[in-house]
């Protein structure tokens, strides 16, 4: 199989997105139920060092051979993630506080699936690390 292959490239992002979403779930969860932070604000701070560790394993790993230089990668990479950070967190917040009153942790589960086989995939590929 071609390493080219967006099944195999797609499963490399699947694999360093659980890994992000391990830390993000973490820490979210650590500042949330250990040191009381307002649920929304966890949730972004758990997002962020999520994208960081999501970042350094794409661009190593994931989608490795991109022909974007490292710099312009961080740059694509910040402008997507900063999406995705507010993406998920108003959906964690609407689908926590207005729509469904879900616990925070189940809102964050479905957003995190809904957003990482849908807009971040899509534009890790073909813009952040285009090849």
């Amino acid at each position: 199989m071609s390493k080219d292959h967006w099944l195999y490239t797609l499963f490399r992002h699947q694999i360093a997105g659980f890994i992000a979403t391990i830390i993000d779930f973490g820490v979210t969860i650590f500042l949330t139920e250990a040191m009381l932070f307002w649920y929304v604000y966890s949730n972004a701070t758990g997002a962020l060092f999520g994208a960081a560790t999501n970042f350094f394993i794409s661009s190593y790993w994931a989608f490795a051979g991109s022909k974007n230089k490292l710099i312009n990668q961080l740059w694509k990479y910040v402008i997507v993630s900063f999406g995705s950070l507010v993406l998920n967190t108003l959906a964690v917040y609407l689908l926590t506080d207005w729509l469904f009153e879900f616990d925070y942790k189940l809102s964050k589960v479905i957003v995190a699936i809904t957003i990482a086989w849908s807009y971040n995939f899509l534009l890790m590929r073909y813009f952040v690390f285009k090849k």
